[in-house]
């Protein structure tokens, strides 16, 4: 079974250039709200996470830009994860005008599980039960 999420987001006059088109940082952004709207959906929280001692930084991101979003377009961010070991989690996403099949932007994200001090600590048990 797949563990995914859509989340819906408009693009806003801040995140576009002169022409209208969304600077390419904010996709990065955007995978977040996907990623912390699937681990919400599974009813775990960053501040849930944070509070057990664990935290998911990014170790890796990747972004393949395949067609721009402008101003006030309405995107659907798809997330699944991709991935799911003791310590490392791959999430990834799409990227696409809402209403339509084709993606503009695809990407994926790895994290690393560590407490307080960057040290790796195995993701809970119940924390990968919601997960896989």
């Amino acid at each position: 079974m797949t563990v995914e999420s859509r989340s819906t987001v408009r693009v806003r006059y801040a995140e576009t250039d002169q022409m209208g088109v969304a600077y390419h940082g904010n996709y990065f952004a955007w995978f977040e709200v996907g990623r912390t709207d699937l681990l919400r959906n599974l009813g775990v929280t960053y501040r849930d996470l944070e509070s057990g001692g664990i935290r998911l930084p990014v170790i890796e991101a990747q972004a393949r830009f395949l067609r721009p979003a402008r101003y006030d377009d309405v995107l659907d961010i798809h997330t699944w994860v991709a991935s799911l070991g003791g310590v490392r989690i791959a999430f990834e996403y799409e990227v696409r005008l809402d209403g339509d099949d084709a993606p503009l932007a695809t990407g994926s994200t790895a994290h690393a599980a560590v407490d307080h001090e960057g040290r790796p600590r195995r993701l809970p048990e119940e924390i990968r039960r919601r997960l896989s």
